[in-house]
This record gives structure tokens, sequence and C-alpha cells, in this order.
């Protein structure tokens, strides 16, 4: 087996090395980011790659798995549709931030955002940035930021979509999505069902995957109204609403679940006046959870958290090649839960933004940022990025950046633990970026260094309780390449492909050791084939081996794994607007875990059918 999976991952490298994304370059975006435009604007100098609605079908509903097999993100995962959290150029979870329509949704209680909580089905793209990201967005924009973005035009077009899918394990994954719009209104909805007993066999005797079944609702309204020419109004709101029953490790544990509740809701007024356009937003994020240590009792402990967002943004374009940009946020959290009393905070920012094209082949962009909050001392942050472009085949990038992560509720504010001298987390980072472009083939190689300092880790202190303190500096570096091909030979034939492959170090400067949960290598692959109304499309995953103890001690190492996925369908009826497919995931069955002692699925298979009216 080892020996197959070397060829079939040597296979994957030959044919090309990122997403199918990546035929979706920054460069061609002004029609997608219509609710991000600091990611379109003020990426200058980072790579970013977008997955849209095909590539998202392709794989699993929650998030997890779209990023998993299409990006560099690592994943460590408590088992199928459990706990999920990212490791983005070797940081931790709480350092990649996740944006809603350009809004921070990273948890207020420990900073991170559970990435099996997101249904892919809500977005109309899913976008994810390298590097930092601060300066525009904010706390925990480290190692990179994930975008999800719910697109409205005024097409006066209606286009409705029914995605479902019945798998192994009891599996079903619903989608309905409407946009529909006239020359002065628009209105996008989405619907999603996602669920699973979740009970497949664990590659030790006898055993299941026991208490892993779960279920989530997913609903997104996107809106907006033209009152004029120059002013439109806008709306976004998303619920999300799911249980999890934690998979046991023994068959004697107690059967423990979990619930989430999860709202959010944005209203924006953009207006657009003489050389200015003014972003107003006002936001209503609303974050609850439940823990029940044991199913048979309605006893729980929980946590809410109430998060209020006003946000002014102010462009003002001097030329047609030199702009500034104000930002300025107010950021109001109201939050309790078990072992957390009532407190709040608030925290004002104020950033500017430049970009400057001087001339055509070369454009660069600088940006600063200072927030003021009685919680903790603030640092300035910097960005700096430029592109310049020596050739139609070549361009060169590079940026720098000083990011932070500001300490979470729980390290704050946690009963008789809370630390209220905590100081933010401050990163120094730089990456350089050499992208090509041939005909059909595109290819990136990107080196970075990231110097984290102040890290926040949870240590005894000389009473033996447990206490959050400013103690690590982590270092992390590595290359990224990514790179894809399409081409179609004939009438009737069509053939692309593309991949990833990230080699990252993250060390603990104080010890040396590799961070734990922190492969030095992962790769991903895609191939597809289209032969008439047939498709045949093929994903790799490869992830090197990772560390399970801060010690690096390699006896408790989870060991490398390679997963493949295989997929086939026919497109159908008029302008092949239906398609109806099977896949075979983990078609070699491979034995595997993302963390220590959770099993992951062997071979397993699904049948979907996709509608477009």
């Amino acid at each position: 087996m080892k020996k197959t999976q070397f060829y079939i991952l040597f296979l994957g490298l030959l044919c090309g090395l990122p997403t199918l994304a990546q035929n979706d370059t920054i460069n061609v975006l002004n029609e997608v980011f219509l609710t991000d435009t600091k990611l379109k604007d003020f990426s200058t100098g980072q790579q970013v790659t977008v997955l849209n609605d095909s590539v998202l079908k392709k794989n699993g509903a929650l998030l997890t798995s779209a990023l998993n097999f299409n990006t560099n993100i690592y994943f460590k995962e408590n088992g199928l549709g459990m706990v999920s959290s990212p490791s983005f150029r070797g940081t931790t979870a709480s350092q990649t931030a996740v944006l809603w329509n350009g809004i921070n949704i990273n948890s207020q209680f420990n900073g991170q955002t559970d990435f099996n909580t997101l249904n892919a089905a809500g977005y109309d793209n899913i976008s994810v940035r390298g590097g930092g990201g601060s300066v525009v967005y904010g706390t925990g924009a480290i190692g990179g930021t994930v975008h999800l973005n719910t697109n409205l035009d005024f097409s006066g077009k209606t286009k409705q979509n029914i995605f479902l899918q019945y798998g192994s394990f009891n599996t079903l994954d619903a989608r309905y999505k409407i946009k529909t719009s006239g020359k002065k209104w628009s209105l996008s909805v989405a619907l999603a069902r996602n669920s699973s007993d979740n009970d497949y066999e664990w590659p030790v005797e006898g055993r299941i995957n026991e208490n892993g079944e779960f279920y989530n609702n997913n609903l997104n309204i996107g809106l907006a109204y033209r009152l004029n020419s120059k002013n439109t109004l806008k709306f976004y709101s998303e619920v999300f609403d799911g249980e999890r029953h934690f998979s046991l490790i023994r068959p004697s544990e107690t059967r423990t679940k979990y619930r989430d509740l999860n709202t959010r809701n944005l209203l924006e007024w953009v207006s657009e006046f003489g050389d200015f356009i003014s972003v107003a937003r006002l936001a209503h994020l609303d974050e609850n959870y439940r823990y029940y240590d044991n199913i048979a009792s309605e006893n729980y402990s929980f946590g809410e958290a109430k998060t209020l967002i006003g946000k002014y943004d102010l462009k003002y374009s001097v030329s047609k090649t030199l702009e500034f940009n104000t930002v300025l946020t107010n950021t109001y959290t109201d939050g309790e839960g078990s072992g957390i009393e009532e407190n709040t905070r608030n925290i004002f920012s104020a950033a500017l933004l430049m970009k400057h094209k001087p001339f055509q082949k070369f454009q660069y962009e600088l940006g600063i940022r200072k927030e003021a909050t009685n919680n903790y001392e603030s640092p300035l942050l910097f960005s700096a990025g430029m592109n310049y472009e020596f050739t139609d085949f070549y361009s060169f990038k590079m940026n720098v950046s000083r990011n932070f992560r500001i300490p979470t509720y729980n390290d704050l504010y946690w009963a008789g633990a809370g630390n209220l001298d905590l100081t933010p987390e401050t990163s120094n980072q730089v990456e350089l970026g050499n992208h090509f472009k041939y005909q059909n083939l595109t290819f990136s190689l990107t080196g970075y260094y990231i110097q984290i300092d102040d890290m926040i880790r949870w240590l005894p202190s000389e009473s033996n309780v447990w206490r959050p303190r400013n103690e690590e500096r982590v270092e992390t570096y590595g290359l990224e390449i990514l790179a894809g091909w399409q081409k179609q030979l004939s009438k009737d034939h069509q053939i692309s492909t593309s991949g990833t492959y990230a080699y990252t170090v993250s060390e603990n400067m104080n010890t040396g050791y590799q961070l734990i949960y922190v492969p030095f290598h992962k790769t991903t692959g895609a191939f597809t084939y289209s032969f008439k109304n047939l498709n045949l499309d093929y994903q790799l995953l490869y992830n090197g081996e990772v560390f399970t103890r801060s010690d690096n001690n390699s006896r408790y190492n989870i060991d490398s794994y390679l997963v493949s996925n295989l997929g086939l369908s026919y497109d159908f009826g008029k302008n092949n607007t239906y398609k109806l497919g099977t896949r075979i995931l983990n078609i070699f069955d491979e034995e595997y875990q993302g963390v220590e002692d959770r099993w992951m699925p062997g071979r397993n298979f699904n049948i979907y059918l996709n509608l477009n009216f």
C-alpha cells in the first residue's frame, strides 16, 4: 500500500501543484468580491486563492473538507464532523482569521473558528489569503485569512440550484439556493441541511465510531436595494444551528454532545460622491454554545457573546493610479458563560491605507493600524506590499507586515484563572512570491518567514492552577507552491490538473522543537477529464507525520497519510443544466487519524444530483 501511495502522490506532483481555484486569480475578481472590496484592493504582494461553487461541491458540506483538499491549510480534525481547527503557515488555530462578508467572526471565547460549524453551501465563493492581514482585518490575521462571501448583482436574472447528496453512514447533504434581481434590487437565499449517523468502522477490531452523529442547518440571506444611482443599501444575515455528539475514544466513556446556535447580521450603506466611496456598516454577531457532559442529563455548561460592530470605510481616489482609504471600527462585546462572569469590552481602531501604481507594471501599497481599549495595550501595526510585472510571463511580489492577536474572553476573564495583565501576541513577517503564467499554465513559488512574540499559553502556576501567560516565542518559515493547467484538447475533450505543496517549519524558539500538529509536508492534487457530457475527477491529500508531544517524542507521532477521492458524473438536460454523479471517498481505504485516537472513515461512497434552473 505504501508503494502505491507513493506512485499516486508522485503522479499528483507531476500533474501540477494547486487548486482549480488558481484559474481565478486576484486580477480577475472585480465581479467576484462585491462584499469584500479590501480583499481585492489591498492584497498587493500576497497570494489569494478562490474556491468557486463547482470546486466546493466536489467536497463535503462542511468547510473543513473543501479547504483541506484544495489549499495549503492543515486541519486538526477530531474525527469526521467533529471539532476542526486550522494551522495556516505553521501558526495556531486562533491565528487564522475568518471573515464573513468582511467582518471578523472568530470566537470571542477562544479566538478560533471551528471549520466544521461552517457550511460551504451558504457562500458564493470562499477565498483564502496567505500571510498577515491585521492592518485590514484585525485580530488573528497572522497565518492567513479565510473569506466567506455572498455576491449580489442587478442583472435582472433569476437562477436556482438544488443539490442533493446521500452517502455512507446515512449521510445527507441537501442545498437550495436562489438568486434573483431587478434593476434596483437583488436577493440571494441559501438553505442547507447536513446530517450523518457517522457510525463508520474504525481500524480497530470490533469498533465503530460511537456517539459521532451530527446535524446542522444553515440559512444565508443577502439583500440589496439601490436607493438611487449613488446610494445602495445591503443586508446580510446568517443562522447556523447544529448539534454534534462527540465521538468516544473508549466505549466506557460518558456520552457527550455540543450545540451551536450562531447568528450574524450586517447592514451596509454604500455611497458614491465624486472621487469618494463611503461604506458604513453595522453588524451584530450572536455566539451561543451549550456543552452537555452527559447526554442523559439536562445539565450543561454554556457560553454566550453578543458583539456589535460599527465600521466606517472612506475611499478617496486622487487619480486613476493613487488612492487612500481610512477605516474606523468600533467593536463592543458583552459575553458570559460557565466559568466566565459577565464582562464587556470596547475596542476602537483606526487604519490608514494607500495604494499607488506609479507606472503600468509596478504597484505598491502601505498601511498602518492602531487600536485603543482599556483591556490591553495594543501595538502599532503596519503593512507594505508590492508587485512588479517583469514580463507577461513573470511577476514578483513582496509583502512585509506586523500583525497581532488579542487575548480572548477565556484568557482574560476565566474565573480564578483569567489574567488581566496579558498583552496581545505580535508577529513580524515577510514573504516573497514568484508568479509565472504561460498560456494555460500558472505556477507560483512563495517563501515566507514569521516571528511571533508573546504567544499566550495556559501553564500551571505556583499554586498548581493553570493560567494564561505571554510565554512563547515562535518562528515559522517555509515554501508554498501553487500551480494549475488546463487544456481544451478538442471539441469533446477537456483536461485540467492542479495542486498545492507546502513545506512548513514552525519552531518554539525557547526549545527548538517543532510545534505539535504542524506537518513539515502537505500536498493536494486534482485531475479532471471531460468527454462530451461525461466527467471524471480525482483528488488527493497527503499530510506528513506530525508531533503530538511538545518535546517531539517520536513515539507518539501520528503517521503520514495519503487519501484519494474519485468521482464520476454525467451532464444532461437542456444546456447540460443537470448533473448526476457518484463519488468514492478514500478509495484505497487508508487507515488514518487527524488527532491521536480519533480515526477517520475508510472507503465510503455517495451519489448526488445537481439541478440548475
